[in-house]
């Protein structure tokens, strides 16, 4: 199994070149103290800019380049039920408990286990039959974070690739740079046994002349670059593509621009292609656009309540101002045994507030925002997961995706609000699933204003779940949360 950040030779070296790099970026921090270790640019400059009021969502993508080197997908055991809509209700409904059941390739059951995987997770019981029967069937699939859905369509593209075939056979959109460079090294990792299955990524930065011949079966990319590489470049030939997948699909398809180039990749490939869509969460105009796009699927969906996964307890602690909430932070932080925080903030300016408070008080912090560098970021997520500091600030730039295994608590400073001034559910969910991963107990405390009450409430209603209130000065109330 290969893979190749740009086509031939060159790219290999640029690849080498960029890891070198980042190589030389960490070890000069090796000596230092850990919260001084911190990437906080400006953090004591100007902050009253329009820039630095505004709601942080989505970051420049082009910055993103090696972020995902330094995070995993896994396959995990789950007790969640799933609900399975079939296209053809009369059918068997078949599920499985075992990969060996699954009849894969020898070289994919090598694969999967040496990454350290032993059976299949709940919703891969019931999609993998789907998604490897012949003939191909489609697939619109929702699950939670962390359950193992890329790691799901990965092994479904690695069990349609002919490797004679020295062609793309298998593509796969990701909403962003980073999650591109995620599902392809899942990819190399699964199929590292898989001789002369190689991947190649469609991503901004990655330059191929026009009329290359590229003989790398999976293609990893972003809507603009494949865009680009099917009608432009003339590199991709869509009418041999066996494997469509949509990562992230609520994202991919609810937002502006990557509806409009999905949409116009999917109607170049094959009526015999196969069409996988994968997200942790649908909305119910989500859920009709994909139907529409996806031709005769099967469905895995979940029941409304059981997206904040019930491992999960959440909380709230009324306060009147940020100096208050970094009080009530501090009374968690005391009260709590932590493996590691999150921590999210609504905006660059109290990300760095925060931030800035926390290591004047001597804890160990990272902040992760849209304006830190490659380099910067991959630095700081790399020391977060190994435990060099114990708590992460971030903004929205961290709710998707990046899985930590020691996190135990994750805090919404502010609540997240998209422009309307209404609750962002959906961003919610992510961040409260950054804690509670692989099946493990997790707490969630939001801290809000009086005047937030009503967001809060309709964040419960959405999710039919319990959010209970905390006193943030009884420090005897806090000591008795267990998980």
């Amino acid at each position: 199994m290969a893979s190749l950040f740009s086509g031939g030779d060159s790219g290999v070296a640029e690849s080498e070149r960029l890891n070198c790099h980042f190589t030389d970026f960490i070890h000069p921090w090796k000596n230092l103290r850990p919260f001084k270790t911190t990437a906080v640019p400006n953090i004591d400059g100007p902050i009253n800019t329009e820039e630095e009021e505004e709601e942080e969502g989505v970051v420049d993508l082009a910055s993103n380049s090696l972020l995902n080197k330094l995070i995993h997908q896994s396959l995990v055991v789950s007790s969640h039920q799933v609900e399975v809509l079939q296209k053809d209700p009369s059918s068997p409904l078949y599920s499985v408990k075992t990969f060996e059941e699954l009849r894969l390739k020898k070289e994919l059951l090598k694969g999967i286990y040496a990454m350290g995987f032993n059976r299949p997770s709940k919703i891969q019981e019931m999609a993998l039959p789907m998604m490897l029967a012949y003939p191909p069937q489609n697939l619109i699939a929702q699950s939670q974070s962390g359950t193992g859905k890329t790691a799901a369509f990965v092994l479904a593209m690695l069990s349609r690739v002919n490797a004679l075939e020295l062609f793309p056979q298998c593509l796969c959109l990701a909403p962003t740079y980073e999650l591109a460079l995620q599902t392809g090294h899942v990819v190399e990792r699964m199929g590292k046994f898989c001789a002369d299955v190689q991947v190649i990524y469609a991503i901004r930065g990655n330059l191929i002349s026009r009329g290359s011949d590229i003989t790398k079966q999976i293609i990893i990319g972003t809507p603009g670059t494949v865009l680009d590489w099917c009608f432009k470049r003339k590199l991709i030939d869509l009418t041999k593509i066996r494997v469509f997948v949509l990562d992230e699909a609520d994202v991919m398809i609810d937002t502006q621009g990557f509806s409009d180039q999905s949409i116009r990749i999917q109607r170049a490939l094959p009526s015999e292609c196969q069409m996988l869509l994968f997200s942790a969460t649908f909305e119910d105009s989500v859920w009709r656009f994909a139907r529409q796009i996806v031709p005769d699927p099967n469905v895995i969906k979940l029941r409304k309540e059981e997206l904040t996964l019930s491992n999960i307890q959440q909380y709230y602690m009324l306060c009147e101002n940020r100096k208050d909430k970094y009080q009530a932070l501090c009374n968690v932080y005391g009260g709590i045994t932590i493996g590691q925080a999150i921590i999210f903030c609504q905006t660059r300016r109290n990300a760095k507030w925060l931030t800035l408070e926390m290591m004047q008080d001597g804890h160990q912090v990272s902040l992760l925002s849209g304006e830190l560098t490659v380099e910067q970021r991959a630095s700081i997520i790399q020391r977060f997961r190994d435990g060099k500091e114990k708590v992460l600030i971030t903004t929205n730039v961290c709710a998707r995706g990046i899985d930590v295994k020691q996190v135990t608590i994750v805090v919404n400073f502010d609540l997240p609000v998209k422009q309307t001034q209404e609750p962002d559910y959906e961003t919610y969910l992510h961040r409260i699933g950054r804690t509670g991963r692989f099946g493990k107990k997790g707490l969630a405390f939001n801290m809000i204003e009086v005047d937030k009450l009503p967001l809060l409430k309709k964040i419960q209603d959405h999710f039919n779940s319990n959010i209970k209130q905390l006193d943030p000065k009884d420090l005897d109330e806090i000591e008795k949360i267990e998980y």
